[in-house]
């Protein structure tokens, strides 16, 4: 019964249903209507009737069953070669399905069938891809949660047991260190809570003035900037207002983001610009720096979650790859748009915010 219920069975069935119709149809017309005019025709040009009806028998009939029986075996063959072309394709879209299913991210179904059946194909081997894409992501997750919480619970852990050991004394040095190390769990611990609350208990933006804020911002991050023997230049209209809608929460996260991404890739003695001005219907704010520039194939990920350029996680620039995310969320979120660009050994990320 399964096997009479599935779609190639029902699809032969279905053609041969319709050649028994036809030749049915055909039967009725060729046996009975035709069948008396040829008698007719036989009996007025001078044949009787039982001649005639020989005639017909051996002539008529037969090339007719003959005729039958062959449209009846090509419909047949018709019909199953129809089946296959139909569920075969949809065969392998169950099988590889079920692989998909398993964990086999890899699988894909070949661009095979009608124009329909191709496209109900792409659209699996997308969505398979996009699935595989994730898998790869949430791979990449785990192993940066587990750098990012291994590396200062492993100097937390190595300083406490030094002075438990009495290897080394207790001394502010040694609380100042204990204390970045914390600082440094805690601002994971913010930037995962910030991308986790996407789109949850969103602000209103409000009209504030660009300028403002992005010199305050820059007052924050003045002292940082200077023991790490970078510059700071600002390109700020003088006197000018650039009102803008956004959160002003958000926005500080935002400019202290992109600053300190800054601050991490630019070598000493090299500049970093900050620069604000208003657009048609927008104001522009870009931080600049001097430096390593981006690779064509990273820079349209620059801004995805946990993507990293820099694929060592070395520690002087261990960031956990979440601060252009949500440097991304927060001005998407206020109607504005992000964007980078690097060359000419210099590397510019940009926003944009509605006027």
């Amino acid at each position: 019964m399964k096997r009479l219920n599935t779609l190639g069975t029902r699809i032969a069935l279905t053609a041969l249903a319709v050649a028994l119709l036809a030749v049915g149809t055909i039967a009725g017309g060729v046996l009975v209507v035709a069948r008396r005019l040829f008698e007719d025709l036989m009996r007025a040009s001078g044949q009787s009737q039982a001649s005639a009806q020989a005639m017909w028998q051996h002539s008529v009939v037969t090339v007719f069953l003959v005729a039958v029986a062959t449209a009846f075996c090509l419909s047949v063959a018709l019909g199953v070669f129809l089946a296959w072309r139909v569920s075969h394709p949809l065969n392998r879209l169950g099988a590889a399905a079920r692989r998909l299913a398993a964990g086999d991210y890899a699988a894909r179904v070949p661009r095979a069938g009608a124009r329909e059946l191709v496209s109900v194909g792409d659209s699996f081997n997308q969505m398979a891809a996009a699935l595989q894409a994730q898998e790869e992501q949430r791979a990449e997750l785990v192993a940066n949660f587990a750098h990012e919480l291994r590396t200062p619970l492993t100097n937390l852990r190595g300083y406490l047991e030094a002075m438990r050991d009495g290897v080394m004394e207790p001394s502010a040095d040694v609380f100042e260190s204990l204390r970045e190390e914390v600082e440094r769990l805690e601002r994971l611990s913010r930037a995962l809570d910030a991308l986790g609350r996407e789109g949850a208990g969103l602000a209103a933006p409000v009209e504030i003035d660009v300028a403002d804020a992005v010199q305050a911002a820059i007052e924050l991050a003045r002292p940082g900037f200077e023991r790490a023997g970078l510059r700071l230049q600002v390109e700020v209209p003088p006197g000018h207002h650039l009102r803008a809608l956004a959160v002003p929460d958000h926005l500080s996260q935002v400019l202290a983001n992109l600053l300190q991404n800054a601050q991490r890739y630019t070598p000493a003695g090299a500049a970093v610009t900050v620069s604000a001005a208003a657009d048609t219907d927008s104001v522009l704010v870009s931080v600049s720096n001097t430096g390593a520039e981006i690779s064509a194939a990273d820079l349209p990920h620059v801004f995805e979650r946990f993507y990293r350029v820099d694929k060592s996680r070395d520690r002087a620039r261990g960031g956990a790859g979440i601060g252009l995310a949500i440097v991304k969320q927060l001005v998407e979120q206020a109607g504005g748009r992000v964007g980078a660009d690097s060359g000419g050994g210099a590397t510019r990320f940009w926003f944009r915010l509605p006027s």
